[in-house]
């Protein structure tokens, strides 16, 4: 059997375009017992995997001074929105670059 005949998946149209480099704002459903929530997430897009079901995205922002990274689905149910805060003018698909740097070094010039 094949799997898309048996459940259809549609890209959610709250989810903007964008790419590795650009800095988006992340609006994930979280479910604490019986009380549901809205986190928002900003940060820079380090990698995205596109082209299946399974395409994702990871997410790099520095909290109290520790790099965190994230990855969500795009297709999670779980993802309510994301948005474009900033684009950035990179010249790699993937930046695990980005790890090794703190500080002023950290920061992406913006696409105009």
């Amino acid at each position: 059997m094949d799997v898309r005949t048996l459940v259809e998946v549609a890209p959610n149209p709250q989810v903007a375009e964008f790419q590795p480099g650009d800095t988006v704002k992340v609006s994930l459903r979280v479910v604490e017992g019986e009380r549901e929530r809205v986190q928002t997430i900003q940060g820079l897009v380090i990698r995205l995997k596109q082209g299946s079901i399974n395409a994702n995205f990871t997410l790099r922002r520095t909290s109290n001074g520790v790099g965190v990274e994230q990855t969500f689905f795009l297709r999670s149910p779980h993802l309510q929105r994301v948005e474009m805060v900033r684009r950035g003018k990179v010249r790699r698909a993937r930046l695990y670059y980005m790890r090794g740097r703190a500080g002023k070094m950290s920061r992406v010039k913006e696409r105009r």
